[in-house]
């Protein structure tokens, strides 16, 4: 076993430390990832997150990329941990009742349906305000819940292209492609999703009513594309793609060293330019170019020296004398170099667990790392239905009877 992976295990039921969310009920109706995830972070700081899937079916994201033995997904297993699992059909009378049950005795929901959805069920945010004037309501769509295309549908990689960040990624004279992770619009999302709710709850800790959170998957990545609205809208400027590259730096880029690994290289000033000539012991070169300005406009002649310098040098050279004139070099990792490297390790960044159905399962540890109440892992995805009996038994108190009758209409 790796470096990495070499963090304390964990069993699938056990027991951690409440958490600074401890007391806050959520119910997960979502599917897929961007609702979802937020309600992995809040699971994973101490949340009572209780994910409710269609009956016999579930949430889709249990058969989404690798499948275990145990029939579930390596990314349900991971991001569907620390939650209960129940099932319920929101789409039936019955399903809607049992669900404003459980919203009477929450805090928190989180939804990604199409707009006017839930409303056309007669659970939308108006409906369970008023059984729960302090309920919280995460809504993530394609699009949000306003504007022309607010109904229409979307997963993230439809995201990436509205937002414009696909139009970034790759080669100036090629295609767009995949701006990394197909998914990345969805944790984002997520992420945000998760800063709006905790927000949220602060007002309502503070005496005031619950709200609901209204975010389109588009607008998470759109609002990290540092200055392209204003210099747009200002200079009538439109971002095209540059490779590696970065639009205001030179040189900013991923170099490839004699041995054939690539590094990814910053020098965001002059002064780390300075630093990168004196590496590359060719002095002449800051002083040719002794401003950003000059460097951008000088943008190939700049990587050309600095990709044959690289180029002609060992990775371990590279990054020896990088790091001795104190310029900003990286390998870039593969997730192999990531298992190997004691960075990795010491920080704890991956966890190996125990999963009761699926064996050993080595999963992304939780972020941010809080000192005094840091998060904690209880479970991995669990199966189906796994928590059916305490969700609508303990928790609404519904009899054996009762959940019987529930099970044969496929209500749960």
């Amino acid at each position: 076993m790796s470096q990495a992976q070499q963090s304390p295990s964990s069993d699938n039921t056990a027991a951690a430390p409440a958490g600074p969310l401890a007391g806050i009920r959520v119910l997960d109706v979502a599917t897929f990832i961007a609702a979802p995830f937020c309600g992995t972070i809040l699971a994973d700081f101490g949340a009572e997150v209780i994910k409710l899937e269609q009956p016999g079916e579930g949430d889709s994201l249990r058969q989404f990329g690798t499948v275990t033995d145990c029939g579930d997904s390596l990314i349900w297993l991971s991001e569907a941990r620390n939650k209960q699992t129940a099932t319920l059909d929101l789409r039936q009378p019955e399903g809607a009742a049992l669900f404003r049950q459980l919203v009477a005795e929450s805090d928190v929901v989180l939804e990604n349906f199409r707009p006017g959805t839930l409303e056309k069920w007669g659970i939308g945010y108006e409906d369970l305000r008023k059984i729960n004037p302090r309920l919280v309501m995460l809504r993530i769509s394609a699009y949000g819940q306003t504007g022309p295309k607010r109904e229409e549908p979307g997963f993230a990689r439809i995201a990436h292209a509205f937002s414009g960040l696909a139009n970034l990624a790759g080669e100036r004279d090629g295609p767009p492609v995949v701006p990394g992770s197909t998914s990345m619009a969805d944790y984002t999302s997520g992420m945000w999703g998760a800063i709006g709710v905790l927000l949220a709850l602060r007002v309502v800790e503070a005496g005031g009513e619950g709200q609901f959170i209204d975010i389109g998957l588009y607008e998470s990545v759109f609002r990290l594309l540092d200055e392209m609205a204003p210099a747009y809208a200002r200079y009538g400027v439109v971002r095209e793609r540059l490779g590696a590259d970065v639009v205001n730096v030179v040189p900013h880029s991923h170099y490839r060293c004699a041995g054939g690994e690539w590094v990814a290289l910053a020098c965001s000033n002059h002064k780390m330019f300075e630093r990168l000539a004196g590496a590359m012991e060719q002095p002449d070169l800051a002083e040719a170019y002794p401003d950003g300005t000059v460097r951008v406009a000088n943008r190939e002649a700049i990587n050309r020296r600095v990709a044959a310098w690289i180029g002609a040098l060992p990775l371990d050279e590279v990054l020896r004398r990088t790091q001795q004139a104190g310029v900003l070099c990286a390998q870039i990792y593969t997730i192999e170099d990531i298992f190997k490297d004691p960075q990795y390790a010491a920080r704890g960044n991956m966890v190996t667990v125990q999963d009761a159905r699926a064996g050993e399962l080595v999963l992304p540890s939780a972020v941010p790392r809080l000192s005094a109440t840091p998060a904690s892992f209880r479970h991995s995805g669990r199966g189906l239905a796994a928590d059916n009996d305490a969700v609508y038994g303990g928790l609404l108190g519904l009899s054996a009877d009762q959940m019987q009758a529930l099970r044969q209409s496929r209500v749960i």
